[in-house]
């Protein structure tokens, strides 16, 4: 390294909006807190499908998904640029090749300093799989995931050296907190128990089994009046596009769902909000949300935004058992149920929606861990590994 120089140049390659993913919202946020706490320069390199995108001028440059030759040169680039650290978002389908291996062509060229941050680390992977998280860990001088148990499975699955791995929550916008009452008055919910689920929707979200238990609690009969009228005010809110990149087989789930509610008859207890949300509409119907679901299918899931960002405002959830969900729900934010059991979900959503002091208890319980993931206080974390990875004696200002 040449004597006096200061290291500050951090590019991410990684999906970028305007493409509708979670990595690429991911992305933009982390970078946007970044830079307001601190004073790294933050670029972009954006990695490109057959679409073109019109992206700000955050982006530097762009890679073609699955044009092998791309990545290598992106590393002679990188190699004799001005950019001191690449931050990797890795997820296998954003990269081309086998399992997204065309990564490691990239890697082999790689002269500067890499962090990578896995979204998806599977505890029984295949052959190939499991090379490619080997060599970025390998590669990389620190990776980060967003849960401890997956830290663990790093470790043991993949050979990651422990001093390596870093946990850092998933980030969640700061916003001011409304009441309840009001934003459901607002919006036209008044005197109903919300019940929602929100991002791009597609097989594996197990989305008809979160309809079929709404159905068992609007139909569930007790001695209760009080009770009786919890239950038939339900509203399950879907919220979401179908995922773009899904074509004709997420419009037939979508038929599929809404099917699957006509044949139910929950016209007046199930509603679609078929629409792509900004931050600003998700952050609204989760805080008037009385509960999040999260049906998934996928019992391996490492993270989930949408989860994040119900525990980061507090939010009493129901969920299936996967990974990610373990570990939020484990100091008592929301109840478990069964994978594909819309029984197992229903027997959740009444036992928090009969017993309101459960409920609170439970809301109180997901914001002390909500407090910990403002997207201030996870690049600060950020900034730090950063400083630490390209230089140990590079001083970060951090702003305010």
């Amino acid at each position: 390294m040449k004597q006096g120089k200061v290291y500050k140049n951090i590019a991410f390659l990684t999906t970028f909006p305007p493409k509708e993913c979670g990595i690429a919202n991911f992305t933009e946020d982390l970078i946007q807190s970044m830079d307001i706490v601190g004073n790294l320069n933050t670029y972009v390199i954006a990695i490109n499908e057959e679409e073109e995108y019109v992206y700000n001028k955050k982006v530097i440059s762009t890679i073609r998904k699955n044009e092998k030759k791309d990545y290598s040169n992106l590393a002679e680039k990188l190699n004799h640029s001005e950019i001191d650290l690449l931050m990797i978002e890795h997820e296998y389908g954003i990269y081309g090749g086998k399992n997204g291996e065309y990564i490691l062509e990239l890697l082999d060229k790689l002269e500067i300093p890499v962090i990578t941050t896995f979204h998806t680390i599977l505890p029984s992977p295949e052959k190939n799989q499991k090379r490619i998280i080997y060599q970025l860990g390998k590669k990389s001088e620190k990776v980060i995931t967003m849960a401890h148990i997956t830290a663990d499975i790093l470790e043991t699955t993949y050979e990651i050296p422990k001093d390596k791995i870093e946990v850092i929550h998933h980030g969640v916008p700061k916003r001011e907190i409304r009441g309840r009452a009001e934003l459901k008055l607002r919006m036209g919910y008044e005197n109903r128990e919300i019940i929602s689920t929100f991002g791009l929707l597609g097989p594996g979200k197990g989305i008809e089994h979160g309809i079929e238990a709404i159905a068992k609690v609007v139909r569930t009969k007790t001695d209760s009046e009080y009770v009786n009228k919890i239950h038939k005010s339900v509203l399950y809110l879907i919220l979401g596009q179908t995922h773009p990149s899904l074509g004709e087989k997420g419009k037939e789930y979508r038929v599929l769902l809404e099917n699957l509610v006509s044949k139910l008859k929950l016209e007046d207890n199930v509603l679609f909000i078929n629409k792509y949300l900004t931050k600003n509409e998700i952050i609204t119907y989760l805080q008037l949300s009385d509960i999040y679901m999260t049906p998934y299918l996928a019992k391996d899931q490492a993270v989930s935004g949408t989860l994040a960002y119900a525990v980061g405002y507090g939010k009493a959830i129901v969920s299936t058992p996967y990974l990610y969900a373990k570990e939020m729900l484990s100091k008592g934010g929301g109840l478990l149920g069964e994978f594909a059991n819309p029984d197992s979900l229903a027997e959740c959503i009444k036992t928090i929606l009969e017993d309101p002091f459960k409920k609170a208890r439970m809301e109180r319980d997901t914001m002390k861990t909500g407090r910990t993931m403002y997207w201030d206080e996870v690049a600060l974390q950020y900034i730090q590994i950063c400083k630490t990875s390209m230089d140990p004696n590079l001083t970060v200002e951090v702003q305010g």
